[in-house]
């Protein structure tokens, strides 16, 4: 066997050299020698220049995918949410405010309505077991009392006043309570739950639940969280191109986000570029992830406009349709690897690692084989969409038929 050259499979130059754009289905990869035990391996990147993660993960900028509760929850497990901007700015800007004032994951939505607001039914109170009642019915005035899920089914008359079955003033704790401080309280206290609110203004924050207890002690262990300084989850935000997007950013820049998205189905516009540019100079702290891109011609317009990362995918998504309705696009590998190879051959790597700039493959993503592939040709992080759509933590609510 001396002299003989074992080889197997194609090296990624090679096959990308072909010519042809490939998705993550068309290609798999083959086993090695491994050395190494599993906890030995280490998931912690960079999503920008200046950001680590300890997880490689974030959830997309859409409506079905990352409101506050999904940014809560990546941020917990190490990774990061971005929320979409398909909303009036001030109910973005309410939910980047309700995410960074959050101290603990996982934990129940609180249903709020107004003193003069009826219960119709039992679906009123969705999965919480009880109904805050505010002054204005939303989270941004003072809490009055609750109704209880139990105290509203034993009512022989569902139209008795709620005034007269609301429990006033229940018992609640600070927000910065951590969850073996909220937790201790419902124990000594006996509750089934416990309003978390903001300490200066009174505004019902979480809903802490006795089965918020069991569920969480039931997790196995999580990463290193992704915090602020000052113990805050860290939170992305998206905007769009537009001159009002400018005000809009102003306003989350204001709430604290930490990271913004330009969100675009084209990222090498003049509009991304300058809207990039323009964030970059006025906001010199808040790093910029710009794309979507898929060539590296794109790439090297983007961060020489001072982007700190890049999304890389077009029309690939589940929600996305530019390659069938504009016949523009390039299959998810591809787009993975000539993000850092020219084709054929001429390699621009050296441009993304002198700037320091990291890649996140975006759309496409169906199952943990595809995020597999995205890094192993050479995204730092995936952003995920449908994978996490209807999970408990993305919006909307389940219907039961």
């Amino acid at each position: 066997m001396a002299g003989f050259q074992i080889e197997d499979g194609f090296p990624a130059d090679r096959l990308f050299n072909q010519r042809y754009s490939y998705t993550y289905d068309d290609v798999i990869f083959l086993p090695h020698y491994i050395d190494f035990p599993t906890d030995a391996v280490n998931l912690s990147t960079k999503l920008t220049k200046n950001i680590e993660l300890s997880i490689p993960c974030v959830a997309s900028p859409m409506d079905i995918v990352t409101e506050s509760s999904m940014a809560v929850a990546m941020a917990a497990l190490g990774g990061i949410g971005t929320v979409h901007y398909n909303n009036q700015p001030f109910e973005q800007d309410a939910l980047i405010r309700f995410a960074k004032s959050r101290h603990i994951p996982f934990i129940s939505d609180p249903i709020f309505k107004a003193p003069s607001d009826s219960i119709d039914s039992i679906d009123d109170f969705s999965s919480s077991p009880c109904v805050c009642f505010t002054e204005s019915g939303n989270s941004k005035s003072k809490m009055l009392g609750v109704v209880g899920k139990s105290d509203w089914e034993k009512l022989t008359d569902k139209e008795t006043p709620l005034s007269d079955i609301m429990f006033k003033f229940p018992i609640s704790a600070p927000s910065s309570y951590t969850f073996e401080q909220a937790a201790s309280v419902l124990a000594s206290q006996k509750l089934d739950y416990l309003p978390l609110v903001g300490e200066s203004s009174g505004e019902v924050v979480d809903l802490f639940t006795k089965g918020d207890v069991d569920r969480i002690q039931g997790f196995p262990k999580l990463g290193l969280p992704s915090l602020e300084k000052d113990g805050s989850f860290m939170v992305g935000t998206a905007i769009g191109t537009r001159e009002q997007d400018k005000k809009r950013l102003e306003h989350l820049v204001r709430e604290g986000e930490n990271v913004v998205v330009v969100d675009s189905s084209q990222g090498n516009s003049i509009y991304q570029i300058e809207m990039t540019k323009f964030v970059k100079r006025i906001y010199q702290d808040l790093d910029v992830i710009a794309g979507n891109i898929v060539t590296a011609y794109q790439a090297q317009n983007l961060i020489q406009s001072g982007a700190d990362a890049l999304r890389v995918g077009m029309g690939s998504g589940s929600i996305f349709t530019t390659q069938e309705v504009c016949a523009v696009g390039r299959g998810q590998v591809t787009s993975r690897f000539i993000s850092f190879v020219i084709p054929w051959g001429a390699k621009v790597s050296s441009i993304a690692s002198q700037s320091g700039v990291p890649v996140i493959a975006d759309g496409g993503i169906g199952n943990s084989g595809h995020i597999v592939k995205a890094f192993t040709l050479g995204a730092s992080t995936v952003m995920m969409g449908s994978f996490l759509a209807g999970s408990n933590e993305a919006p909307g609510a389940y219907e039961v038929q």
